[in-house]
């Protein structure tokens, strides 16, 4: 049962697409990540001021909660 070249190319397309989404939904995790860490050192360093000091933080890290969930590739096969 062998595939034909447009079929090949297709699966190709089909795993590098996969592999981009991933790689993206991966650095967006990062980003989140890297954001609660800078959140929590603002924390511990800005004490009982942390409520208005470290504000922008807590927004931008609640936004891209919101924003950015890991996924899987199944959904780009639908």
């Amino acid at each position: 049962m062998a595939i034909s070249e447009e079929q090949a190319a297709a699966i190709q397309a089909t795993l590098k697409e996969r592999k981009e989404h991933i790689r993206e939904s991966w650095v967006r995790a990062m980003e989140i990540k890297i954001v609660r860490d800078n959140l929590s050192k603002c924390h511990k360093i800005e004490g009982v001021n942390h409520m208005q000091k470290c504000k922008h933080l807590a927004e931008r890290y609640i936004d891209l909660l919101r924003e950015n969930k890991v996924k899987g590739y199944k959904h780009i096969d639908v």
